[in-house]
């Protein structure tokens, strides 16, 4: 890089590093005013807290916001430079706006690239030590209280309980049913199906098994019965940012075996899988049109175009919300729903590009 990109990539890098050091510590003060209740009540130490939850807090909002606050960064440093004729100098010199793009584009890939990698290993990990402490400490005890659950648990083996205590990890009127062609051939029912946490089976009380040949049936009975089953209690634990623990390659792996056990509504996984790989597109698409949207200088001052890039911000803020929401209720597609508002204000990006003086 030449002396030039230096500048501005140096500008561009402490400024998002000061907005995202204000930001977060203005958030971590808020969050921990609403929770020191319940550091109290559990006796937890100032370190305790600190080193088990917000370590992982900060890392979890740096990581979300850095899209916004990169766009944020790259308004304010291309203001203040336009405010000050630097740009005008620029081009003036016979560097292209084209060129001028050159050290943000290096500083949002820079950013991209580290998104990309924490999004995909490192932040499962911390999100799941941050949900373990959020769920011993903050949040009220989790009780599984869904009733009629179905499970496929092989082709052609549907399991069914009528309800499930996560507690004593017991399920009631338990029904396991195997099928051939089409064809009921096995039926085992019980009053109760407990978890032996010794052997890591499942141990089946009172039951019935119906087997049925044609047109014949055969009933076996017993009190009591081991067997090893494709579930587990941890699938009827609490689900709190379960999706956020994982990695790239385990949600891959865990929407493969939900849809296997005939799940539907995985939306909430496939939009953390989409969001992951397409962050870091937006933070290259927010930080390029940063610089198309305050390249020019203003007879009204830098802070007009502060508060338009904040304006923007905000659009895209709302816009993400609102697809993450709709793809994970099913009512759009999950990958159109987190790419659009990426795509949209790259379409406004290139319009302002072109219209822009080069």
């Amino acid at each position: 890089m030449k002396l030039l990109d230096l500048y501005i990539f140096r500008k561009f890098i402490t400024t998002y590093c000061f907005a995202v050091g204000i930001l977060v510590l203005v958030v971590c003060v808020i969050d921990y005013s609403e929770k020191t209740d319940d550091f109290i009540k559990h006796n937890l130490s100032f370190w305790q807290v600190f080193s088990e939850y917000y370590i992982n807090f900060i890392l979890y909002i740096v990581n979300l916001i850095t899209p916004l606050i990169a766009f944020i960064a790259t308004v304010f440093v291309t203001s203040k430079l336009a405010g000050h004729t630097e740009i005008i100098a620029i081009l003036s010199g016979g560097i292209s706006l084209k060129r001028i793009l050159w050290p943000y584009f290096l500083g949002a890939l820079l950013l991209a690239g580290i998104t990309f990698f924490l999004n995909g290993w490192v932040m499962p990990k911390s999100n799941k030590e941050k949900a373990q402490f959020e769920i011993n400490y903050t949040r009220s005890k989790f009780y599984f209280d869904a009733r009629h659950v179905h499970f496929k648990l092989d082709s052609g083996l549907y399991a069914y309980m009528q309800s499930y205590n996560n507690l004593n990890a017991t399920g009631y009127q338990f029904t396991l049913e195997k099928f051939k062609q089409k064809q009921l051939i096995e039926k085992l029912s019980a009053d109760l199906i407990v978890w032996d946490s010794t052997t890591y089976r499942w141990k089946i009380e009172r039951y019935k098994i119906h087997y049925f040949d044609n047109e014949t049936e055969r009933i076996s009975s017993g009190t009591n019965m081991d067997t090893l089953l494709a579930i587990t209690p941890n699938d009827f634990e609490s689900k709190h940012l379960h999706q956020e623990t994982l990695t790239l390659p385990q949600i891959d792996m865990y929407i493969r075996e939900q849809l296997a056990r005939g799940m539907s509504n995985l939306g909430i996984y496939y939009v953390e899988k989409y969001q992951r790989y397409l962050s870091p597109f937006a933070i290259i698409i927010l930080t390029m049109m940063g610089v198309v949207v305050s390249a020019q200088k203003s007879r009204q001052g830098t802070s007009v175009q502060i508060a338009i890039g904040f304006a923007l911000a905000f659009v895209f803020l709302i816009l993400v919300i609102i697809g993450r929401s709709m793809g994970q209720a099913d009512s759009l597609h999950p990958a159109f729903a987190v790419g659009g508002p990426s795509v949209l204000f790259a379409i406004i990006a290139f319009v302002l590009y072109l219209r822009a003086p080069k």
